[in-house]
């Protein structure tokens, strides 16, 4: 059915009529005992998924194999790494888990209900309780969530821009067809359900709403990246080593087959995939906390990312609601009256008709008919019998020449903060959708809002952290300009008008370069500017509470939901603040930051050992020199370098913003870190063991000390700035090096031997001089630095 049709022949269902009453709660259970009911799939992963995403990966049945061989050629020691696999695997899977359980608990407060017509009476039920015939009542706001038919409408329009991505609202009569991922702008009406679950579009465009943008994912892409790289080279790198290890090396068969799987075990990077999905999970736990539902863990990296945040005036910087604040008449006009009436008789108010039910309604005043109230119009009317037709809206849309007084005193009560609505008259009859041609001004309407007494320090954070804040306004632009300057928005004593956006995506990007406030804004406009922005290598947040956020909420790189809002606004928004609070918006971010700059650390760590452990295999395979590790040796260095100070460096609080380049920063340090740990390890260990004479344990105890230093001092750099806590990490890490030494069950357990004098003074030079060319290395390459932006 086409999502567009309609039948203009078919009848309008009255409130009498049989089919309004619904359907019986008889007829109800046996819809949903033979199937036909709207069952909606379970958002995220299930536990199934999470177990088998977490235990059947590639890098898993790896080390799962080498695991094997190691318990046949023994000794148990060297199977030490399958302890720790297992242990990251089960971490990994708890915190994830955990994760779900409390979003999903989180998402049951948002969750869409649907109103439902059943025994003649409306209730509110679950948009899983919905089954075939049930009768549906649509307001402003509401999310269509099956397929159906209009029974009955009263100028209801449809945003059907997530079905074809048009944007201009689509008008519904009785008999027209409507489809799930549609949603209603303007109007009231009704739906009979024809089509649920698979049978329905439902589920496809659902998730197409809440579908999240991975391939701007340069963290999810980085990693991939790296990931893949890795598992191409250990292919002929494996087979290199196995040769050079069993056939050339001269070794005996039991120690070949160890140092084989020590080469090819320690080029896995099995941590970096579980601290990452650990810190998201983490960092979605903990933003739940503040109220904060991520409606997907790969939103987090959005979080980091943004340094534009387009944002509402209403709800955002100032508090949900509005409040009348006085009507004012000119020319002896009953416009109190007029107010009153038109409240009382719009069947779905917006915020400002629900401020105006404050004003009595008058008796004697007989609705005609009525054009609600659009976004896109941004004004609503209605004909009243004996008392002409009346209209309230936009100044500058409901009367473009007003008359200069009331012009400038409509302006100047918008430019001390309030929302102000024209009232004008007409004695023409009503024509739906068509302003009157001959109107009369008869007053005005004043509301006011108050500001949030948090929103000033909201915005001093995140002008302090760079981030540029936009407003987005269907209101007058001088209104908007007194809110923004009240709460610190530079820029704001220069607002612009909608109106004077060019449609050029180019020519808007600059018209818009260094503007804070644009009033009047439609729709459609907002999604271009945000669009604009990207063009111009902006990374946008938008938040949103209405239908008319869908379009800039679904283009922004991160759409942020207000919980109070919309079902359909929270269905497409990645993030939901569940109570519409503006001032978590600086916690969500620095949120976002903390857990992408912690990954790009641990990734940092993990790499470095994966191109170490390449390098050694490179070189160890082609001169056939025997592998200067056993599997233990790599499970102390990893253990203490890498997987127990990677965790805690994953949970780190505080971060900058995030930069782009994520693969070049990672490899920026990890490259040469893990030549200089290759080059230095086996330097010593090939000294050691020919010119010195330190042969068996010796050999391998003096590369595995140098690899634990340059380790360490990899750890020192990749956790600046040293603050306390991370020198303790270190230091601990050192200690526990210097414990497995002291200990004999540290010495039996992990394979150490005390090398002869010589080859411990000369491990010690070669330790000391990888640092100094580490530092230089560093130094060299220099601090992190962001790259110009880029157009997309």
């Amino acid at each position: 059915m086409d999502p567009g049709s309609r039948s203009p022949a078919a009848p309008t269902s009255r409130r009498d009529g049989p089919e309004v009453l619904g359907l019986s709660q008889e007829e109800v259970a046996a819809r949903t005992a033979a199937g036909a009911v709207n069952t909606v799939p379970a958002a995220g992963r299930s536990v199934v998924q999470i177990l088998r995403a977490n235990v059947l990966t590639r890098f898993n049945a790896i080390l799962g194999a080498l695991f094997a061989v190691v318990l046949v050629v023994g000794p148990l020691q060297d199977a030490l790494f399958g302890i720790v696999l297992a242990v990251n695997t089960l971490i990994g899977i708890a915190q994830e888990i955990r994760a779900k359980w409390t979003l999903d608990h989180l998402a049951l407060l948002t969750a869409p209900h649907a109103h439902a017509i059943r025994d003649g009476e409306r209730g509110d039920v679950p948009v899983g309780a919905v089954v075939v015939d049930d009768v549906l009542e649509l307001e402003p706001g509401d999310q269509i969530i099956a397929d159906g038919t209009i029974l009955e409408a009263e100028r209801l329009e449809v945003d059907e821009s997530l079905l074809s991505g048009e944007s201009r609202p689509v008008p519904k009569a009785p008999g027209d067809g409507v489809l799930s991922g549609s949603a209603v702008l303007a109007g009231h009406g009704m739906m009979r359900v024809d089509r649920v679950g698979a049978e329905a579009f439902a589920q496809r465009l659902e998730q197409e709403a809440r579908r999240f943008d991975l391939v701007r994912s340069e963290l999810r892409n980085g990693i991939n990246r790296i990931l893949r790289v890795i598992s191409w080279l250990m292919v002929p790198l494996g087979a290199l080593l196995v040769t050079s290890q069993v056939v050339r090396s001269g070794q005996a068969l039991n120690g070949a087959v160890r140092g084989s799987v020590a080469g090819i075990g320690a080029m896995v990077p099995e941590g970096l995939v579980l601290l990452t999905t650990v810190a998201f999970a983490v960092g979605a736990v903990r933003l739940a906390q503040r109220r904060v539902l991520v409606q997907e863990l790969a939103a987090i990296e959005g979080l980091a990312r943004v340094d534009t945040l387009c944002i509402d005036k209403t709800g955002t910087l100032t508090e949900p609601g509005l409040h009348l604040h006085e009507i004012v008449s000119v020319g002896g006009a009953p416009t109190q009256d007029a107010v009153g009436a038109m409240a009382a008789e719009d069947r779905a108010p917006n915020a400002t008709m629900r401020a105006a039910r404050a004003v009595k309604a008058p008796a004697g005043w007989d609705l005609v008919r009525v054009s609600t109230f659009s976004s896109q119009r941004k004004w609503s009317a209605m004909e009243f019998a004996d008392q002409g037709t009346w209209v309230i809206g936009a100044p500058e849309v409901v009367m473009p020449a007003l008359e200069p007084r009331y012009a400038r005193a409509v302006k100047a009560i918008a430019a001390a903060g309030h929302r102000v609505l024209l009232v004008a008259r007409s004695f023409e009859h009503l024509t739906p959708d068509v302003l009157p041609s001959r109107l009369e001004c008869a007053g005005w309407a004043v509301y006011e809002e108050r500001l949030r007494p948090d929103a000033r320090q909201t915005i001093d954070y995140l002008r302090a952290q760079g981030i540029r804040v936009l407003v987005l306004s269907g209101d007058d632009p001088g209104t908007v300009a007194t809110v923004a300057r009240a709460v610190g928005i530079p820029g704001a004593d220069r607002p612009f008008h909608a109106a004077s956006l060019p449609a050029d995506p180019t020519a808007l990007g600059e018209a818009i370069e260094d503007v804070s406030v644009i009033g009047r804004v439609q729709p459609h406009q907002k999604r271009d500017v945000v669009r604009a922005l990207q063009d111009r290598g902006r990374v946008v947040a938008m938040t949103g509470d209405g239908v008319n956020d869908i379009p800039a909420l679904k283009a922004a790189d991160l759409g942020i939901a207000m919980g109070t809002g919309s079902p359909a606004a929270r269905a497409v928004g990645r993030v939901v603040l569940l109570d519409s609070a503006f001032a978590v918006v600086p916690q969500i971010l620095a949120e976002g930051r903390r857990v992408i700059a912690n990954i790009q650390r641990v990734a940092r760590l993990f790499v470095t050992k994966t191109v170490y452990a390449t390098t050694l295999a490179l070189v160890v395979g082609v001169a056939a020199v025997p592998y200067p590790f056993y599997p233990r040796h790599l499970t102390l260095v990893s253990s203490l370098t890498i997987g127990i100070p990677g965790f805690f460096l994953a949970l780190a609080p505080g971060a900058p913003r995030a930069q782009s380049d994520f693969v070049q920063r990672v490899l920026r340090l990890a490259g040469p870190a893990g030549v200089v740990a290759a080059v230095s390890t086996l330097a010593a260990y090939l000294v050691a063991r020919y010119p010195l004479g330190a042969h068996g344990l010796a050999s391998r105890t003096a590369a595995t000390g140098v690899l634990v230093v340059v380790g360490l001092a990899v750890l020192v750099v990749v956790s600046r700035p040293l603050t306390l806590w991370r020198v303790l990490v270190v230091a601990a890490m050192a200690a526990g090096a210097v414990l497995a030494w002291v200990v004999p069950l540290g010495r039996d357990l992990f394979g150490l031997e005390a090398p002869p004098v010589t080859a411990t003074v000369a491990s010690a030079a070669i330790a000391a001089g990888a640092v100094l060319v580490l530092a230089v290395a560093v130094a060299v390459s220099g601090p992190d630095r962001a790259r110009p932006p880029r157009r997309r």
